[in-house]
């Protein structure tokens, strides 16, 4: 029966990592349309029925994108961020099938937090063996800022487990009403951490075309791209699944995950960049102390 669970468990990761990477492919073009009317325009449309096909119509150009191997400017290291990246992209999405899949899974929030704690690693090989001074600058920006957010959201998984009995599972879903009564600044803190740590505007410290040539992602093309533009987006939709269940819970997971992907659309099309070190200062200033001072009221509570 254990080998029965086992391929179960992958099934449910495999069918979880399916969806996902099928909502990624129309969510980019859902981004492209609704950004596309906030500024007065139509977005993609020509490819396929009112520009339906237009994501893959973009896959398509970019996995046939071809560099020289004698120009390439990569190290071994950059590859082995590539690979973590997509790893720690499958793990996100098995602990999404696991939630889904009814299997019971104690300390699935602490097995999220280990992953995204070996986030860091990954975006420092990605830039550091692209041999390139904006990527290295970059790298180092957006590692600072994931170890932000994981402070911040290690704050956030204790207050969850004292205020609902657990980590993951029913007990989250049912009782996380409590977590935004008991701590609403720390849902505020969530949204924001969240953008810094799925890389997006005003946050984006990893890209920042205007102050890095797109940054990370400067020497690479084809596949290793699409691997990293694919990991970007399907993160994006594992936080603001978490953030639906760790602060939402019940019935209101899926609406609550859809507005939280409508806030990443609307912060890009709104908001200005934040300078570096004011996000800094505010999260490791602020935030943290918010947050270590909302658990301390939920203990003596």
């Amino acid at each position: 029966m254990t080998w029965l669970l086992g391929v179960y468990n992958f099934l449910s990761s495999f069918l979880g990592f399916a969806v996902i990477m099928i909502f990624v492919a129309f969510f980019i073009l859902g981004e492209r349309k609704v950004l596309g009317y906030m500024q007065i325009r139509k977005g993609p449309n020509k490819v396929g029925l009112v520009g339906l096909f237009q994501s893959f119509a973009d896959l398509l150009k970019l996995i046939i994108k071809f560099k020289v191997s004698l120009y390439q400017v990569r190290s071994w290291l950059s590859w082995i961020g590539v690979y973590l990246l997509l790893f720690l992209a499958l793990c996100y999405c098995f602990v999404f099938g696991l939630f889904y899949g009814g299997v019971s899974c104690v300390n699935g929030l602490l097995w999220v937090l280990v992953v995204t704690s070996i986030t860091g690693y990954s975006l420092l090989s990605i830039g550091w063996g692209s041999y390139n001074k904006y990527a290295l600058v970059s790298c180092v920006r957006s590692a600072f800022g994931s170890v932000t957010f994981e402070a911040c959201f290690m704050c956030i998984v204790v207050i969850v487990g004292v205020v609902c009995g657990g980590y993951f599972g029913y007990s989250v879903m049912e009782n996380a009403w409590l977590v935004l009564l008991v701590s609403p600044l720390g849902y505020a803190l969530w949204l924001v951490g969240m953008l810094c740590e799925c890389n997006r505007t005003p946050l984006d410290y990893a890209e920042a075309e205007s102050e890095l040539v797109s940054g990370l992602n400067t020497e690479y093309c084809n596949v290793p791209f699409t691997c990293l533009f694919a990991c970007e987006y399907l993160i994006m939709f594992i936080f603001s699944w978490l953030g639906a269940l760790l602060f939402w819970g019940g019935g209101l997971i899926s609406f609550f995950s859809f507005v939280h992907v409508l806030f990443f659309i609307w912060a890009r099309a709104t908001l200005p960049r934040v300078r570096y070190d004011y996000f800094v200062a505010f999260m490791w200033k602020y935030s943290i102390l918010i947050l270590v001072f909302s658990l301390f009221l939920v203990v003596l509570v």
